[in-house]
């Protein structure tokens, strides 16, 4: 009889080795539960191109706004759900499904935390910015720059408004989960002294926490404890 119970047991652990291996594989997500506190973790990584409306290449390395969002809804659904943690390493991508993922991340009640790996360029300082609470390792980068818009344009003015307001949300959003001014972001999109070919700002890792935009320099090991204690606080307040 023990012996049955523990081949159950081997076999039910597999399985979820299984599916776990699958989730990550597939969407670069999965559940973390085995630390000390038992707290459940979901971990959700943003990595390559955020693929907006479009399908971008084959070839590409992309995070799907439809996969992320049921996600979300999910982690706000399911009351076993301690904390999210957001792994980022993104070279931007579709601005709206970059600004829906950000919002709905900043709209969740479950403690969250950002961990920005490698580089959180473009739409992906919104995102980065979106938790409650906000890491960079020192070796990352974060590009700033202005709206870009390709094609053939109808209105030339009406374009660069469209253009303008895009920005505006844009620098909005990340003003109001950071610790940095609309207009400080506005100079350092504008700033025409570092790139090369284009316009704009790359900050490394403490730089960013210099200007504001990301709390705190730091990896893995510091993201974790800091969910860790925001989800022992907002339980002693429960």
């Amino acid at each position: 009889m023990e012996k049955e119970k523990n081949e159950e047991k081997r076999t039910e652990r597999l399985e979820n080795e299984s599916e776990e291996n699958r989730q990550i594989r597939d969407m670069g997500q999965v559940l973390l539960d085995k630390n000390e506190k038992k707290h459940r973790i979901e971990l959700l990584s943003i990595i390559g191109e955020v693929e907006g409306h479009e399908s971008a290449p084959a070839q590409s390395k992309t995070t799907k706004y439809e996969h992320v969002l049921p996600k979300l809804a999910m982690i706000e659904d399911d009351e076993n759900v301690d904390g999210l943690l957001i792994l980022l390493n993104t070279v931007g991508g579709d601005v709206e499904a970059g600004l829906a993922i950000a919002e709905m991340i900043a709209s969740l009640s479950v403690p969250t935390v950002s961990l920005v790996l490698g580089g959180g360029h473009s739409i992906g300082v919104p995102m980065a910015v979106s938790a409650d609470y906000s890491f960079v390792v020192p070796s990352a980068t974060m590009v700033i720059h202005p709206v870009r818009s390709s094609g053939m344009f109808i209105g030339v003015a009406q374009t660069y408004r469209n253009m303008e307001k895009i920005q505006d949300r844009i620098t909005g959003f990340i003003s109001s989960h950071s610790h940095t001014s609309q207009k400080r972001l506005e100079e350092l999109m504008l700033d025409t002294s570092q790139l090369v070919k284009d316009v704009g700002t790359m900050l490394e890792g403490k730089e960013a926490v210099k200007e504001g935009l990301i709390d705190e320099v730091g990896g893995m090991k510091e993201a974790l404890a800091k969910l860790y204690k925001l989800i022992e606080e907002k339980n002693k307040k429960n």
